[in-house]
């Protein structure tokens, strides 16, 4: 299955549209980014249920610095429109498998219910 290529007008409704989506954040000049590659397509071809993205942290500055994205390359996974793993360097394959495995077996009702917890503690924070 081929990537998605992500920018600041497609991110957020690709992220919120689909199932899971995992996000490779990249540049052109990064050497480990570029070994991290053929991993990830790797990835996305044996996991067609899952949306492969990739966002080029060079031609979308403010969306990586809106991220938070320091170092390059950086893996996120949304699940239900939810950042549930974020980690900066190249994984290998086998990382990679596990990631995708452990997203794939999450608890969604937990997660949503931690989630809506943290919302309303910082809520009463305020």
């Amino acid at each position: 299955m081929a990537t998605t290529e992500l920018t600041a007008e497609n991110f957020t409704s690709t992220i919120t549209e689909n199932d899971i989506v995992l996000v490779d954040f990249w540049a052109d000049w990064c050497q480990p980014c570029k070994r991290f590659g053929p991993v990830y397509e790797k990835a996305s071809n044996a996991n067609p249920d899952i949306t492969f993205a990739k966002l080029d942290t060079e031609a979308n500055q403010d969306v990586a610095a809106g991220l938070g994205i320091t170092s390059i390359p950086t893996v996120m996974a949304f699940r239900e429109g939810v950042l549930v793993f974020n980690q900066a360097g190249a994984l290998n394959g086998a990382q990679l498998d596990q990631v995708i495995t452990a997203v794939k077996e999450l608890d969604m009702e937990a997660v949503h219910a931690e989630v809506k917890a943290a919302r309303q503690q910082e809520s009463a924070a305020e």
